[in-house]
């Protein structure tokens, strides 16, 4: 299989490139030819022969960045072997071997590379692309076994005059520590918390909050009280007697100082379609998005959605749709690019629910993939009494994996940027989707009635023909299509 491009200017495809703590381990690490430490004679002060007194003080040549995985192999702290390195990362496996020079090469790909870092920042990005770097000796396990756990044997074995303790306490090297200086200080930017802040936070309890309406059953109103959304900085701990409903307002990447992973491009066609769906009823809606994904230009165009007929909890109809939109996308050669969903009577913001399965669908998504693929999701809000006017509310919105030494965590609402394509006109399949729906949704009990009043002013039809008139292509050939759409609802 061909080595993806990377996602980063550090390294090439064919071997990333060693952060810059390893890159200076390697020169200190005296099996490395011309390595400055590499002396052997004399006074016996190479890293291979060290005794009691090798290193007299602090200010001796030995420290902890020293430590490389050729110095733990020849010190049969560590083996060589396939598939003896391992790095789990939210909900990815990936595999290595141990090469007897301390290289690693991915199992998956064929790819060297020099450090623990470097493969462990490398495998990260593939799931997600804000990372910036990879902690590699406490994310790379050796038989199920942290490397720093090696490496602070190691040190303990041959740096007498530091306490097993202080060796236990910091076994990562400098550029580590300060990588995990630098998650925490993301975190605070992220969250707008001081370190002072969350110590004061009470451990695995999250601040109070409002008190939302329980799940209710399918056909059902799903909102149908206010609720009110919490920002992502006062959730605090993943807490299971939080409500699963607390809706959460998303983040922006430039108010934590970093850029979209991707770019978005939506075609009027698709939010015409779901934005249809979402009115038809008062329960929940669910959908599917196709389109491309292009590596190169790191562009996700959604160009179809394809609702669901089905409802929520119907699991045998549920299957046998989703097999139709499966074939569809096949037909038209597009592939799984996301999905969409409504609120109906709140605000177009994820739940906390809704995090958990994009984070899930992001994941699947991503499957045995080794190069990095978007999911999208998309909010609809048709009837929130917090909209400006009569058009429906319509979000993306993408989740960032929570800080790593919080991986139990929600994971992080963002906010995403997309460009809208504006479709030439209404495709027959797409008319043919509609009056599928509007059949679906016929008699049943949450069926929005049309030619009742919305407001003063107008009728839920008169409220849907506004809505859907923002999103209508350029070509209005099809309005008397339309038009008999319309009839049917009244």
């Amino acid at each position: 299989m061909a080595a993806p491009e990377p996602l980063s200017p550090a390294g090439g495809a064919g071997e990333e490139a060693p952060d810059e703590d390893e890159d200076e381990a390697e020169a200190e690490d005296p099996e490395r030819p011309g390595a400055s430490g590499g002396a052997r004679g004399g006074g016996g002060g190479g890293v291979g022969g060290a005794g009691p007194g090798s290193c007299g003080g602090p200010g001796g040549a030995l420290t902890r960045r020293a430590v490389t995985l050729r110095v733990l192999l020849k010190d049969a702290l560590l083996e060589p072997g396939a598939g003896v390195l391992s790095i789990y990362y939210l909900g990815k496996k990936f595999v290595g071997d141990l090469q007897p020079d301390g290289r690693i090469v991915w199992q998956e790909t064929g790819q060297v590379f020099n450090s623990p870092s470097a493969w462990a920042t490398h495998c990260k990005k593939l799931v997600n692309p804000a990372k910036k770097s990879g902690c590699g000796w406490a994310s790379v396990k050796y038989k199920g076994q942290k490397l720093d756990k090696y490496k602070a044997a190691w040190l303990r074995r041959n740096q007498l005059h530091i306490t097993a303790a202080a060796a236990d306490e910091s076994p990562a090297s400098e550029g580590e520590e300060e990588e995990l200086l630098i998650e925490e200080e993301e975190e605070e930017v992220l969250t707008g918390a001081s370190a002072e802040d969350k110590s004061r936070r009470p451990q695995g309890k999250g601040p109070s909050e409002p008190v939302h309406s329980e799940a209710t059953p399918p056909g059902k109103r799903v909102e149908n009280k206010i609720r009110v959304p919490v920002r992502y900085c006062m959730l605090g701990s993943r807490d299971s007697a939080r409500n699963p409903h607390t809706l959460v307002e998303v983040t922006s990447f430039a108010a934590i100082n970093k850029f979209q992973p991707f770019n978005v491009a939506v075609s009027s066609n698709v939010l015409f379609l779901l934005d249809f769906h979402s009115h038809l009823t008062r329960s929940q809606v669910v959908g599917y998005l196709g389109g491309r994904w292009d590596i190169n230009s790191q562009m996700l165009t959604v160009l179809r959605a394809f609702p669901c007929r089905s409802r929520l909890g119907d699991a045998e109809t549920a299957a046998t749709v989703e097999e139709e939109i499966y074939q569809s996308l096949l037909l038209r050669g597009l592939s799984l690019v996301g999905w969409y969903h409504s609120h109906p009577h709140g605000p177009a913001l994820p739940s906390l629910q809704d995090i958990d399965a994009q984070m899930d669908y992001q994941l699947r998504l991503q499957g045995s993939s080794n190069g990095f693929q978007p999911c999208l999701a998309l909010l609809c809000s048709p009837y929130y009494s917090g909209n400006p006017g009569p058009e429906s509310k319509i979000s993306p919105f993408w989740v960032m994996p929570p800080p790593e030494q919080r991986p139990s965590d929600y994971g992080i609402p963002m906010d995403v940027e997309m460009a809208y394509v504006q479709d030439s006109f209404l495709t027959n399949d797409i008319l043919h989707e509609m009056m599928l729906l509007v059949e679906f949704y016929k008699g049943a009990p949450d069926l929005v009635r049309f030619q009742e009043p919305w407001n003063q002013e107008h009728t839920y039809l008169d409220k849907l023909k506004i809505s859907l008139a923002s999103r209508m292509p350029k070509d209005q050939g099809l309005g008397h299509v339309l038009e008999q759409v319309y009839s049917v609802l009244k």
